[in-house]
């Protein structure tokens, strides 16, 4: 099975749902169009069909090695990445005079998911690199971007985010890896970071890593963090590579999913002549890393949205073709067993799959048009709302892929049946990859603490505003085009959301921080449905007007009427679902924060 994405479904939410076509009158864009668009989807399913899923069963079962000296990785990644690069997806986001092609998000977002459902381990590697080219570009002085930019983006250099430390985990404030000052203008950087995806291999001349560091004479805590490029090889004044500097692999992580890509323990400074060149400002750096960081999320929300797609498509096929048993009406033991699919608790698996991946593709996709919005919109009313949309939609679309692509690939196994947890069909794999994503960038508690904790208030709830505006907008289209019933359900279910948010932002002043976000998590749950059930009524509604304004073809018909039928599953069945995690919230439920340490 080497279908990666339902293109029907993908040109539906590019052109129908988010009208990427409208991007073409922003004068950043002006030189695309429709063609070129398609042309670079075509050129990204075409290489990762051919270059990245025929070794992805392959990277997983044999893992990156390291022999105490260096890494060996399987063939067949070098010439995959070559191909990547070449083809322009990682320069695909960046200017003209940078040797960019000034794509719009939501298109090279587009292009990456072909390469997530292909070979999530492989598309880790330029994935990173592109962030990290993403950040020197926006914060890098200009001696930097010339040194670093060309390399990043012509795939001759690759680029890690080293921020995780053995002691630390996500507490960055504690972080104790530390920069001293040299008098060329360098420091020494000196500590250990671990789970840094690609941060060795053999696959490129150099390595960027952007660490995190403190200066000695910084305060304690956040605000004392500086951001340091930190090459694998030193450059000369040519910007070719000198001397190698002092940063040595101590090890190799082996986890559960995403096998094919190596996760490191890497150590700066155990000779005291690791050397790293400050960006920005010093004690700026995590102001800085979040950009890596949000991209990254973003990123992450896209890969569990297109390995959850993945497994749902491998299931899809499975169950069409499979005999196996028959339906409960017919008691003929002699007759012809029907196919899988027939059978009504497997289409209930199935539609779930379909539900929480193509609405988390949708969401993925959202997230990207507002990056691009934010980013080069003429109207700077449009870029402020687009911007406040994209920073409270972050944590969403980085945690509700993640939770229900990974629940998608466990249905997918269940589909299956016994065949399903084989390393004979990809679906066993494809959950051992995206349970990493929950983990991924921050786990779900650290998402949620943001969304309730800090994202919702930003702009005295500017963007929670134009979220509810914009549902009522399409609960306006849904009532006219006949879709009354799950309209009211939305309706409902986004009352008592908002209703619940302003009894939480009341209890934060009344009653504490930590009492009030201990059940933060419930919130972003039920935050993300909300999301997802207002893109599928959306969806809903564009398909029952395109199936009343147009003699489609029966597959068309078929397709836009499993749409509608989608959004009405998730919307009766998925979404009520937070209306006990609600009044959990509301009644600021104490079992889970009262629970003693010593109880369990």
């Amino acid at each position: 099975m080497n279908q990666l994405i339902n293109q029907q479904d993908l040109e539906f939410l590019l052109y129908d749902l988010l009208d990427a076509e409208s991007l073409l009158s922003h004068p950043h864009y002006q030189d695309h169009s429709r063609e070129t668009f398609d042309a670079f989807i075509e050129i990204a399913d075409k290489i990762a069909r051919k270059h990245f899923l025929p070794h992805n069963a392959k990277a997983d079962a044999e893992e990156p090695k390291f022999d105490g000296d260096s890494i060996s990785i399987i063939p067949e990644v070098q010439p995959a990445l070559e191909e990547y690069a070449a083809a322009g997806f990682i320069a695909a986001r960046h200017l003209y005079d940078n040797g960019g092609m000034q794509m719009p998000a939501v298109i090279a977002s587009a292009c990456q998911s072909f390469f997530f459902s292909a070979n999530p381990s492989t598309a880790g590697y330029p994935f990173l690199t592109t962030a990290a080219s993403n950040l020197i570009a926006a914060f890098a002085s200009e001696s930097q971007k010339n040194q670093y930019l060309p390399g990043l983006l012509d795939g001759r250099i690759f680029g890690t985010m080293a921020l995780t430390e053995p002691d630390v985990g996500s507490s960055l404030g504690d972080l104790k890896t530390s920069a001293t000052a040299q008098t060329d203008g360098s420091y020494l950087i000196k500590g250990q970071k671990m789970f840094i995806s690609a941060g060795d291999h053999p696959l490129s001349e150099n390595i960027v890593h952007l660490v995190l560091a403190r200066i000695s004479t910084a305060p304690a805590g956040v605000k004392g963090i500086s951001l340091f490029i930190v090459p694998k090889f030193l450059l000369d004044g040519n910007a070719e590579n000198a001397s190698r500097n002092d940063v040595q692999v101590t090890g190799l992580l082996h986890k559960m999913g995403y096998r094919g890509i190596t996760s490191t323990v890497l150590n700066f400074g155990d000779k005291n002549s690791c050397q790293g060149f400050l960006v920005g400002e010093p004690n700026q750096g995590l102001m800085y890393m979040f950009k890596m960081m949000n991209e990254a999320r973003i990123g992450v929300g896209l890969g569990a949205a297109m390995i959850g797609y993945r497994g749902y498509l491998s299931s899809l096929e499975y169950a069409r073709n499979r005999p196996q048993g028959r339906l409960p009406s017919n008691r003929d033991s002699s007759s012809k067993p029907v196919k899988l699919i027939e059978h009504a608790d497997v289409r209930r698996m199935l539609l779930a799959q379909k539900s929480y991946v193509e609405g988390s593709l949708a969401l993925c996709l959202y997230a990207a048009k507002l990056m691009d919005l934010s980013e080069a919109s003429p109207e700077e009313s449009e870029k402020l709302a687009a911007k406040q949309l994209l920073n409270l939609f972050t944590p969403v679309v980085k945690s509700f892929p993640s939770t229900y692509g990974t629940k998608a690939n466990d249905l997918a196994i269940q589909v299956l049946g016994g065949s399903g947890y084989t390393r004979d069909y990809p679906v066993e794999q494809c959950y051992r990859d995206n349970r990493l994503n929950p983990i991924h960038e921050g786990t779900e508690g650290i998402q949620a603490l943001d969304l309730l904790g800090r994202k919702l208030w930003q702009d005295n709830s500017q963007a929670f505003g134009q979220l509810l505006a914009l549902i009522k907008d399409t609960l306006q289209q849904a009532e006219k085009t006949g879709l009354v019933k799950p309209a009211t359900a939305l309706e409902k279910a986004t009352d008592r959301l908002a209703r619940t948010t302003r009894a939480l932002g009341k209890a934060l002043a009344t009653e504490g921080p930590d009492k009030t976000l201990a059940n933060a998590s419930l919130y972003l749950d039920s935050f993300g449905r909300v999301v997802i059930a207002w893109l599928w009524l959306k969806q809903a509604v564009i398909a029952k007007n395109k199936l009343s304004e147009t003699n489609a073809q029966q597959s068309q018909q078929a397709f836009l009427l499993g749409k509608i039928q989608t959004a009405s599953y998730y919307i009766h069945w998925e979404l009520p679902e937070i209306f006990h995690l609600l009044q959990l919230l509301e009644d600021l439920d104490p079992v889970c924060f009262e629970m003693q340490a010593d109880w369990f």
